[in-house]
């Protein structure tokens, strides 16, 4: 009796260590796939010297890789739905491990693109979807909680990690490491999920593949942000020039710049996906994505908060290290170290977020945070200025890190438990996908206003100078106009034969206003979303026991 009751304890002890050895596993990989989201913004300067482009350039990188995410997460879902997730999972690691290779040997723009936001970004819509869908199938009850909770506050701390890793191994190191470091990440990943991690999926799954809702899906997608960024370039609405492609020019009609035709195409084309959509269910064949999934709002509320809190976040962490280093003049790791107070606070709070459960609903621990999320940008708003400010900006940061460690601790686990297991490949599949085009469109959106806010200030600020003469005004702007990149990170402009200290200092002060009213710009975007974010998270359940609400099952009111 006894032994049998020690081999019992035995076997109980394995089993822990087991579920506990694949979360953490699970969050490893996780881990590494968003920090990657996070890890070129603080070196933006030496990526774009070595690759000879510009910032625009690694804004399309950094925007694509998101995309990228966004448009193959669903998919990687049903792929692991038809043919394993730990399957899927180990595909990923290996794709992810490749790209990240290539990219760390990139001497050019298209092949860190294909490397970074291509061959990295499909990896990770392999892997994204089944580390949750994994957690949601090998955990249950309080242990889901807690789960989830771990899950996602790695998920906000490997945000704000990414900065600090990135400076850090650029300063000492290369950026090119930022990358080749995921390739030994990805061994002890692949080592792990061969010791902790089964194999789960949906055998009653249709092995049907919606080739058309991929290519839908991902071409309006890609049209909204193409037009988002080239907004830089050609302007919101009338068009500033003509658009071009190589060598070919293409007259938008009524003078519109190309952004409001793009994101027109866009829009239509994801409203062909949704009528193809339903087309392909009502005729029994299984589509990208069941609509009736959204009619759960338990799992749409979670869904819109996740993507807004997204988009700011991935805004925030494009716009301040342009601030940090264009105006400060910091190096990549000082701009790391300068957003550790976030890292630091959003360590902290995700386990805090896990301990005030006992008090608080899920609901209201996101809604706090989302309040916190607006009083924090509001601090750092203010302590953006040519001048130091170093006290609100810093007590700004502490505050946001405070509040995407309660909202990312909690979100998941209340928008993927209002749905069953058996969906839970898809279920997981398009809140990755929330979190990618919340990103996506962060960096491509706030981009475009900081960009935007620069460029315009650089030609406002010259043109309203009473230091520097009519005579030359032409020269210093088309001069200022060509070195851009240059002074997004802290260059003094080169004016050629104009030599005088008095304009050389005028020209430098014009670039730091711009980059401070940019920035700012950016920031105040960011505001935005969170308000919304903070009203969309009041359709959420304000229950403690999210599988007991109402004694109702995880998929009640799903629509299946």
């Amino acid at each position: 009796m006894k032994t049998r009751v020690k081999n019992a304890i035995g076997e109980g002890y394995l089993a822990s260590i087991k579920k506990w050895g694949g979360l953490l596993v699970l969050s490893l990989a996780l881990a590494i796939i968003i920090i990657d989201t996070t890890l070129l913004n603080v070196s933006l300067g030496p990526i774009i010297s070595d690759l000879h482009t510009d910032l625009k350039g690694i804004q399309w990188v950094i925007t694509l890789y998101a995309l990228v995410l966004a448009s193959f997460t669903i998919t990687g879902g049903r792929l692991g739905d038809l043919f394993g997730r730990r399957r899927m999972f180990l595909l990923g690691a290996v794709i992810f491990a490749f790209g990240s290779l290539l990219a760390s040997l990139s001497h050019g723009l298209t092949s860190m693109i294909i490397g970074e936001a291509i061959i990295e970004g499909f990896g990770a819509a392999l892997m994204m979807p089944a580390t949750a869908s994994l957690v949601l199938s090998n955990f249950h009850g309080k242990d889901r909680a807690i789960a989830f909770g771990v899950w996602g506050g790695v998920a906000g701390a490997s945000s704000a990690i990414g900065p600090i890793l990135g400076g850090w191994l650029t300063s000492a190191y290369s950026w090119r490491w930022g990358f080749r470091i995921n390739v030994f990440v990805v061994v002890i990943v692949l080592i792990g999920a061969e010791l902790f991690l089964k194999e789960s999926r949906d055998r009653m799954e249709k092995k049907q593949l919606d080739g058309v809702g991929v290519v839908l899906s991902s071409a309006g997608l890609l049209a909204i942000v193409f037009g988002i960024i080239q907004s830089t370039s050609y302007g919101w609405w009338k068009a500033k020039e003509v658009f071009s492609i190589g060598s070919h020019s293409y007259a938008m009609p009524w003078g519109l710049s190309i952004t409001p035709v793009s994101i027109l195409i866009g829009l239509f084309l994801l409203g062909l996906f949704v009528a193809w959509e339903r087309r392909r269910e009502a005729s029994g064949r299984t589509p990208l994505i069941s609509l009736a999934i959204f009619r759960n709002w338990q799992f749409s509320s979670g869904l819109l908060t996740l993507m807004v809190m997204s988009l700011s976040l991935t805004g925030l962490i494009f716009a301040l290290p342009v601030f940090y280093q264009g105006v400060r003049g910091q190096d990549a790791l000082h701009t790391g170290i300068s957003l550790l107070p976030l890292s630091i606070s959003l360590f902290v709070a995700s386990p805090a977020a896990i301990f005030l459960t006992k008090f608080m609903s899920p609901k209201r621990i996101i809604q706090l945070g989302l309040a916190l999320t607006v009083f924090g940008l509001i601090l750092i708003n203010s302590g953006i200025s040519v001048t130091e400010m170093a006290v609100p900006l810093t007590a700004g940061l502490i505050l946001f890190g405070i509040s995407m460690g309660f909202v990312q601790s909690q979100i998941n686990n209340i928008t993927l438990s209002a749905v069953s297991v058996e969906q839970a490949g898809e279920a997981s599949g398009i809140s990755g996908t929330a979190r990618q085009l919340g990103s996506s469109f962060g960096s491509a959106i706030i981009g475009a206003v900081v960009l935007a806010g620069l460029s315009t200030g650089l030609a406002s600020g010259i043109k309203s100078s009473a230091v520097i003469p009519e005579a030359i005004k032409p020269q210093a702007s088309v001069a200022i106009q060509a070195q851009s990149s240059a002074i997004e990170f802290g260059s003094t402009p080169k004016l050629g034969a104009i030599s005088q200290p008095k304009i050389i200092s005028e020209v430098k002060s014009i670039s730091d206003n711009a980059i401070v009213n940019g920035t700012k710009r950016g920031v105040q975007i960011s505001l935005f979303f969170a308000v919304i974010s903070f009203f969309v998270a009041m359709g959420l359940p304000n229950v403690k026991n999210l599988q007991k609400e109402k004694g109702k099952s995880p998929v009640a009111g799903s629509g299946h």
